[in-house]
């Protein structure tokens, strides 16, 4: 009859003379022991037999046979772990690296690539393995699986107390797949920022402003999808003077939201609002319970709002949303938060841009203005003299001459149309408003100078207003011009070639007596008493040179305004 032994199976690895040989003597007593010949032959003994314990005895020994434990602690790791071979095969791994590679049977015998489908090597070390056990030191490198899997694996190798080169390779492997993909996503945003605002010189001369708004809004809505994975979008711009939020692109979201009218107020103006009054994003997880909430997208349940900043300015917001409930974290506000910034410098590039078209059309509309206006002044002069002396005799000369006179005066508002029609078109000017003083617009107004640089500053500062100016060189010239044309006002030098201010200011009294007149004087220079001897037959008002563009505005509009009338304004 065969006695079946009943004593605990050990697995014990140490050195040959090794100090505690004692105390293995005492395992035989109790145990029944096994020493393997080598590491590797009692790797693949723990693998394919029953042991009740393990044990590592001997400084040589104890690193690497730890490691080797097939359950409890290494099992509790959250990075996979693996024993490979010098051919890279698997000897033993723990439950992770099953769990890494998606491989629920056993790996014992898997080539370690071919465990994680024949993997890309992205480095820093190219062949990690082979540099571990070639030079026999710890080696790293990172794996591409699939196309958002990555893993980070370092070997050790582990040395055998019979050889000197390492017989295993201790392999540990981390999933850094959110880290990485987070560092992908953030490089992606930068480069999307530099491409949101590239536009080639050609680009440049050959669109229009609204083609240039146009293709921004195509990037946004591209980066917006394939890059956030956002499917529904809405940027709003402030406008400075009325704190109206703009609708600018509008994407997924529902017409009557779309259309809504909102200001950047914190209270009654959606989350909307008050991301763009307080400058703060806002993350709503539920949009049936947050209170700020007004419906935006379609069945939405959370939405994700942040302004649109630059340099500490709030130029609007950016508005995603979901169906799900919580669809959006912390990683989505911060990805958010970037591409806002690179949306917010796209946008003042593109303002830049815009101004820059702006302005030269307006400097290009007043310096031919400035040009045209003398010649322009000439022709009504002569026109005026001729027409004097052939009305009631020549009653086709003067029909001609009225003509002539109607298309010269014409020219300017023409150039005024021009300037306008090249000016770009955009809901949102760059530029700020040009100053209104309605009670101007329209007007026409006669100046009396002798000096050209006076008649060209008269010319340039009140047309910015809708002014239409019109001059002459002297005193003669002036009553001339009054008799042959309607004016709102004369504004007139006291010291003409021809005559003092006094007297001109008293014939133009004879020819119109309610036509309003302003004298003009340099630094109060005065010496035949005009402004004296005028305001004692009532004249109003007195202007010194060089303008002050704010006295000549407000001289010449009280000129032919009621003070209430300019008190509504």
């Amino acid at each position: 009859m065969t006695t079946v032994s009943v004593r605990p199976r050990i697995l014990v690895f140490a050195k040959d003379g090794d100090p505690n040989e004692e105390l293995q003597h005492r395992f035989d007593d109790r145990y029944e022991v096994v020493r393997p010949e080598s590491l590797i032959a009692g790797l693949e003994r723990l693998q394919s037999e029953d042991f009740s314990g393990l044990f590592c005895l001997g400084e040589g020994t104890s690193v690497a046979a730890l490691l080797l434990q097939a359950g409890g602690l290494l099992e509790q790791i959250p990075d996979g772990i693996a024993l490979l071979d010098q051919d890279l095969n698997i000897l033993w791994c723990n439950q992770q690296l099953h769990r890494l590679t998606g491989h629920a049977e056993s790996l014992r015998g898997f080539s370690f690539y071919d465990a994680f489908g024949t993997p890309e090597i992205l480095g820093p070390d190219f062949c990690p393995f082979h540099t571990a056990l070639g030079s026999g030191e710890a080696a790293k490198s990172t794996l591409h699986v699939g196309e958002k899997s990555f893993f980070e694996v370092h070997a050790t190798p582990a040395f055998d107390d019979q050889v000197e080169e390492p017989s295993v390779l201790i392999v540990m492997v981390r999933d850094v797949s959110e880290e990485v993909l987070l560092r992908h996503k953030l490089n992606a945003i930068y480069q999307a920022g530099l491409e949101l605002g590239d536009l080639s010189p050609q680009e440049i001369t050959e669109m229009s402003v609204d083609d240039r708004i146009e293709l921004l809004k195509s990037k946004i809505v591209h980066y917006t999808k394939d890059l956030l994975e956002f499917e529904t979008v809405e940027i709003r711009l402030i406008d400075k003077r009325t704190k109206q939020l703009a609708p600018l692109l509008v994407v997924g979201m529902e017409p009557v939201a779309a259309g809504r009218e909102l200001y950047a107020e914190p209270q009654g103006n959606g989350v909307t609002g008050f991301v763009a009054a307080t400058g703060k994003s806002y993350l709503c997880e539920d949009t049936r319970s947050d209170p700020l909430y007004l419906v935006g997208a379609p069945d939405a349940h959370s939405s994700l709002t942040v302004p649109l900043i630059l340099h500490d300015e709030t130029l609007g917001t950016f508005n995603v949303e979901s169906p799900r409930p919580g669809a959006f974290n912390e990683h989505d506000l911060q990805f958010l938060e970037l591409f806002s910034r690179e949306v917010a410098v796209a946008l003042n590039t593109l303002e830049l841009l815009v101004a820059e078209k702006m302005t030269t059309a307006t400097e290009s509309t007043e310096m031919i203005l400035r040009e045209v206006a003398n010649p322009v002044d000439e022709i009504l002069n002569d026109a005026a003299w001729i027409l004097e002396r052939y009305i009631g005799h020549e009653p086709v000369v003067c029909e001609r001459l009225q003509r002539v006179l109607k298309h010269t005066r014409e020219i300017k508002q023409l150039i005024h149309n021009v300037g306008e029609a090249i000016a770009p078109k955009v809901a949102h000017s760059p530029l700020p408003p040009k100053p209104e003083r309605p009670h101007l617009r329209g007007k026409r107004i006669l100046v009396v100078d002798e000096d050209e640089q006076v008649r060209r500053a008269a010319h340039e500062l009140l047309g910015r207003f809708g002014c239409d100016v019109e001059t002459a060189h002297h005193g003669e010239e002036a009553f001339l011009m009054v008799r042959s044309f309607q004016y709102d006002a004369v504004l007139a030098d006291i010291r003409l070639p021809d005559m003092t201010g006094f007297d001109c200011f008293c014939r133009l009294r004879e020819i119109n007596e309610h036509l309003p007149v302003i004298l003009m004087t340099g630094f109060g220079y005065d010496p035949s008493h005009s402004i004296v001897k005028a305001r004692q037959m009532g004249l109003k008002s007195v202007l010194y040179k060089p303008f002050r563009l704010d006295q000549l505005i407000t001289e010449v509009e009280a000129a032919f305004t009621s003070p209430a009338d300019l008190a509504k304004h």
